[in-house]
């Protein structure tokens, strides 16, 4: 099904080979879709590191406020470049009373002020506005979402926090070194009832937990391309997120050419194609003929099970995922999955196909085939969807697929995005969701294990799902059951839809207009420049394997609060150590006192005990720091970073960061991306304290390796902390404190 090849690939006469010719890898890089698209908005002289302008930028409704206040502080005058700001997230204003609204009104006023395209509430999903009104062959789009995938439309998206936006509303650049390319080769076509979650899953699968793929890019070519219908191309595309790679890109044929014609944007289109003689550093095989119906098992899309095994295991499976709450949350919540057997048939509770991957035409219209005359039952089990964009939805009814989803029990919902991060559908206590979405974190569902409530979600493609809500949620793939699989028709774009209710101002901003504050929108507080020496007070200690942004910041109920980071930071890892907000406010009560002239005396004891004088203190900050193994995993959001600064953080400690986008979000905030060597223990827990002599001298001399103390109790210790791979603007980020300190020291002059 998939193969993964460690060594290097070159594309000669259409297919990929290690035999060289006469081509050399050096060159061969440059012959790549990837590096063509990269070099053509690289404005740097320099090869060794690329310095990329984007065609256009995209937001939505729990990141734009914060970008914009940001901006705004740095120096804004106008967007620069077509900037979106969908409201697809924070768009169920039942949540916080007005104040989502509120953000609203502010982001609309923005669009006037500075010259943006305002997409309204519940009008379109952010990526499938891209894709349908912003992507075009050879294009690149930054979008503070890390589901920015367009690459099966010839466009590179990169998700990256919000910083990274307001670097490129400042006419600056995203910097990063040559990405290596991996060359994904597909053949075969899949059978009746695979649809694209099972091949992403698959892949998910294969590449995540060995980092094949992590902060390189995926190019897609091969015969199987053909095969796949654009909904389906897309839908593996955005799902490459949940892989690590920074981005991605397909070849382009009449599919693609006949899906701009559609959205009336035929000039987008252009052939594109490897070069003869293209290198890759690695390649991908899938025979798409072999994929069967996959399951993603709480809780991470590589959790990847051939439904078929899980129907035949399914004890063993299910207590599997108990073992793993159970190591997880300890005594503060149970989950008890083997009760979802009945005569040995797994039950599920609810299903929900959603959003970015799930929405798509194609994926509900065989969803309807599939449910056709049938219905979804009347006991537990549920089936809600939520179209992508209101030109889809408009799509669905007028071809009566609406109709009969509705009329087998389905439920239709705005379009938004809420299933995919727990602000819509939240399954019940022990719940067990089958869900067409991106995710499925711990509590990205929206449970609350600090109250007690703990469910759990299985990705699955739209078609299987449908396929159990036909079994009254009973778990069938879909290749067990008999149906009739949808026509591909002409397809139908009503452009009029946005052009009646988006605001596009981009090239005409009113710098004269007012921006729109509700009671919610709060300024970013003062964050301090890096002093000389460093005094970090342990927060909290994570052992897991991994931990996502989701657990760092909690998304749902929180989003009401994105605009406020004072408050949004009250939720700082609630889903995970509940304790941490009131670790880091003691910390930076210590940090008050010494601003203050006060030497606290546990302060005063560690100077003396590291042999530092008392009159150290006015060249010592004290912050906190939270050390996990891999942290920063999942969503683009910054304020997975930024909900530790204004608690008073300092820094990360760990063995490797998950994404470049979350240590990308830390050093913008100005945190210190501190790693271990991989055999040496942490052997720190909360309340510890690790000074870091003479830090702000060793970054500007460059220095990667920073001897430290650790001083737990009446014992101190070494330890060798590292900050590796910085460049100069990084250095430069870390020395003001962050990105706002930055620009207002360069505004100063």
């Amino acid at each position: 099904m998939i193969t993964l090849h460690q060594t290097g690939v070159f594309w000669i006469g259409g297919k990929p080979t290690q035999e060289t010719g006469s081509f050399s890898p050096n060159e061969g890089k440059k012959k790549t879709m990837a590096y063509s698209i990269l070099q053509s908005h690289n404005r740097a002289q320099n090869a060794d590191n690329y310095q990329i302008k984007f065609d256009s930028l995209i937001s939505h409704d729990i990141t734009y406020v914060g970008i914009i206040q940001t901006a705004k502080a740095s120096g804004l005058t106008q967007f620069p470049v077509p900037y979106v700001m969908t409201n697809c997230h924070n768009s169920l204003c039942a949540v916080g009373g007005t104040i989502n609204e509120d953000d609203h009104v502010f982001g609309l006023s923005a669009a006037v002020k500075y010259g943006g395209i305002f997409v309204p509430p519940n009008q379109a999903v952010i990526h499938q506005y891209a894709r349908e009104m912003m992507a075009g062959c050879g294009k690149m789009i930054l979008g503070s979402d890390s589901h920015t995938r367009y690459g099966a439309l010839g466009t590179m998206g990169i998700g990256e926090g919000g910083p990274e936006i307001v670097k490129q509303l400042l006419s600056n650049t995203y910097d990063i070194a040559p990405p290596p390319v991996v060359l994904v080769y597909l053949e075969g076509e899949p059978v009746q009832g695979v649809g694209p979650h099972d091949v992403a899953i698959a892949l998910c699968g294969a590449v995540y937990k060995n980092g094949f793929v992590k902060n390189k890019i995926l190019e897609f070519v091969g015969p199987g391309i053909r095969n796949l219908p654009m909904d389906y191309r897309i839908g593996i595309d955005v799902m490459t997120t949940e892989t690590t790679c920074l981005s991605s890109i397909w070849e382009t044929d009449d599919a693609v050419e006949e899906y701009f014609a559609i959205h009336d944007r035929p000039e987008e289109y252009r052939s594109l194609h490897p070069e003869e003689g293209a290198y890759y550093d690695s390649m991908i095989t899938i025979d798409l003929s072999k994929v069967e119906p996959m399951a993603a098992l709480p809780f991470h899309p590589s959790e990847a099970y051939p439904i078929r095994e899980l129907m035949q295991y399914p004890g063993d499976i299910l207590k599997k995922i108990e073992r793993e709450a159970a190591e997880q949350f300890g005594s503060q919540v149970s989950m008890s999955l083997t009760d979802k057997l009945v005569d040995g048939k797994l039950i599920l509770d609810q299903g929900v196909i959603a959003g970015c991957a799930g929405g798509m035409y194609d994926n509900i219209a065989e969803a309807a085939a599939i449910l056709d005359g049938q219905s979804v039952g009347n006991s537990y089990f549920s089936l809600s969807i939520y179209p992508p964009s209101i030109p889809v939805n408009l799509e669905l009814i007028q071809s009566g697929i609406q109709t009969k989803l509705m009329e087998s029990g389905a439920l239709f919902k705005p379009c938004f995005c809420g299933p995919c991060f727990g602000a819509g559908d939240v399954p019940a206590n022990n719940g067990l969701s089958i869900r067409h979405t991106t995710r499925n974190f711990p509590n990205r569902e929206g449970s609350k294990p600090s109250d007690g409530q703990l469910s759990g979600v299985i990705l699955m493609d739209a078609r299987s799902i449908a396929a159990t809500a036909r079994n009254h949620g009973v778990l069938t793939p879909a290749t067990e059951v008999s149906y009739k699989q949808p026509i591909q028709g002409k397809r139908h774009f009503d452009v009029g839809v946005y052009e009646r209710r988006v605001y596009d101002a981009f090239g005409k901003s009113k710098l004269d207009e007012p921006l729109k504050f509700g009671p919610n929108i709060a300024e970013w507080p003062p964050i301090p420049a890096l002093s000389e020496h460093l005094l970090m007070q342990v927060a909290s200690v994570l052992r897991d394997p991994v931990t996502t942004t989701d657990e760092l910041i909690p998304s749902g109920e929180t989003s009401s609060y994105r605009s406020n980071p004072l408050k949004l930071a009250s939720f700082t890892l609630s889903r995970r150590d509940p304790e941490y907000v009131g670790r880091a406010e003691a910390t930076q009560k210590l940090e008050e006192a010494r601003e203050r002239g006060e030497i606290p005396s546990e302060v005063g004891a560690i100077l003396e005990r590291v042999g530092l004088p008392a009159n150290a203190a006015s060249d010592l900050h004290i912050g906190s720091v939270i050390f996990a193994n891999k942290p920063g995993d999942g969503s683009a959001r910054e304020q997975a970073a930024s909900c530790q600064r204004v608690l008073g953080g300092c820094a990360n400690i760990c063995y490797e960061f998950a994404t470049k986008r979350y240590r990308s979000n830390c050093i913008n905030w100005g945190m210190l991306p501190f790693t271990l060597n991989p055999d040496d223990a942490f052997p720190c827990q909360p309340g510890d304290f690790i000074l870091v002599s003479n830090v702000r001298k060793g970054i500007l001399e460059g220095l990667e390796t920073f001897p430290a103390t650790v001083i737990s109790g009446v014992n101190a210790f070494p330890i060798t902390l590292h900050l590796k791979d910085l460049s100069p603007e990084d250095r430069e980020l870390l020395l003001t404190g962050c990105l706002m300190n930055h620009y207002a020291k360069q505004n100063k002059g």
